[in-house]
């Protein structure tokens, strides 16, 4: 059913829900104890197959790919609606399934959306494990108290994402001829730590080049706007549901939430993508110089992406929740391809906890 060929263990599906034609993988027992793998952005649930492999006895993986990735049924993102169209479609998945209550682990974006499940539904959620999750507060374009940094959310969502890398990724380009924007090569760049290459390279890349790509799937649209970078987040698309104008509250509701399942939260050391002073950042590459005009600090400052996670957390914490931060060593965007053995302890023992 996949158009990326399986691992040998890996079951694939396409599941009808009220919503949406979902694609799915899965691993281990239909009776098994449900964890809900949630990939990231440039991906599809792909990158997940050794992780669900090599989960305990018992355990039933599933990994979806979400709207606008992979074999799902191509619809339309809601951006103006910031991640909800991505946790509704996983709460109707979970629904058909059967499936009342799940860990939940996401990646990167999808470390977003399970922000996005803590805020709208977390008696559902059994655990959490947030591997490199982008800022409850958008990617790009706030400041540190997580305020966007323009009214219309100007230096996130679509406008800010190069043309090429999505006109590249549509073609389907499994070239390195470009350092900056060939799909390859980014992904070899910032994904991990390089010089680090991944066995399945080539069923990775696939994963990447599996995003749907046009004005109203990835990046998005944009609106010209008054200030800088001169673009503003439309309302499709996927790069536009996680920015800083379509975020609304969503820091607070998950520190609100109730009740407060336990949180794990996995980083790598050497991540270039969510950092304070991402490369992704284009405040941080106007900071550097890299792209011109940039207003300075008072008006548009780096984002401090992994401070405003941390911050987040904090409070969750505060008001009873259980947090725990672990750092990889020598990993970069993507820790629990790049170091297996450790990433997989730590969930283990969070899902056993």
């Amino acid at each position: 059913m996949s158009s990326i060929p399986t691992l040998p263990g890996v079951r694939s599906r396409l599941v009808d829900t009220p919503r949406i034609r979902q694609h799915l993988i899965e691993t281990g027992p239909d009776d098994g104890v449900p964890v809900l793998f949630v990939h990231g952005n440039a991906s599809s649930a792909t990158f997940w197959e050794e992780v669900m492999l090599a989960l305990p006895a018992g355990t039933r993986g599933l990994a979806p790919d979400l709207r606008g990735y992979g074999d799902t049924e191509d619809l339309v993102i809601d951006a103006t609606r910031g991640v909800q169209d991505w946790v509704d479609d996983l709460v109707a998945l979970l629904d058909v399934l059967g499936v009342d209550s799940v860990h939940v682990v996401g990646h990167s974006l999808g470390g977003t959306v399970v922000f996005g499940l803590l805020a709208a539904v977390p008696g559902r959620l059994r655990s959490a494990t947030l591997v490199a999750p982008g800022s409850p507060f958008g990617f790009g374009g706030s400041g540190p108290d997580g305020a966007p940094s323009w009214p219309d959310g100007a230096g996130s969502g679509a406008g800010v994402v190069n043309p090429e890398f999505a006109r590249r990724i549509g073609i389907g380009d499994r070239s390195s001829d470009d350092p900056v924007s060939s799909p390859r090569v980014v992904m070899n760049s910032f994904y991990w730590k390089p010089p680090f290459r991944p066995a399945r390279e080539e069923a990775l890349l696939s994963s990447v080049l599996s995003e749907k790509v046009g004005p109203d799937r990835y990046p998005g649209d944009a609106q010209p706007s008054p200030n800088w970078p001169g673009a503003a987040p439309g309302r499709f698309g996927p790069i536009n549901a996680i920015s800083a104008r379509w975020a609304g509250d969503l820091a607070a509701r998950v520190v609100a939430a109730t009740p407060k399942p336990p949180v794990l939260w996995v980083r790598g050391d050497a991540d270039q993508i969510v950092a304070d002073g991402s490369l992704f950042d284009i405040a941080t590459l106007g900071s550097l110089g890299v792209v011109p005009g940039w207003p300075g600090a008072a008006q548009c400052p780096p984002q401090p992406m992994v401070s405003q996670v941390r911050g987040v957390l904090a409070q969750y914490a505060a008001g009873g929740g259980a947090v725990r931060e672990l750092v990889i060593a020598d990993a970069g965007h993507t820790p629990y391809i790049e170091q297996p053995a450790a990433f997989q302890a730590a969930l283990h023992a969070h899902l056993g906890g």
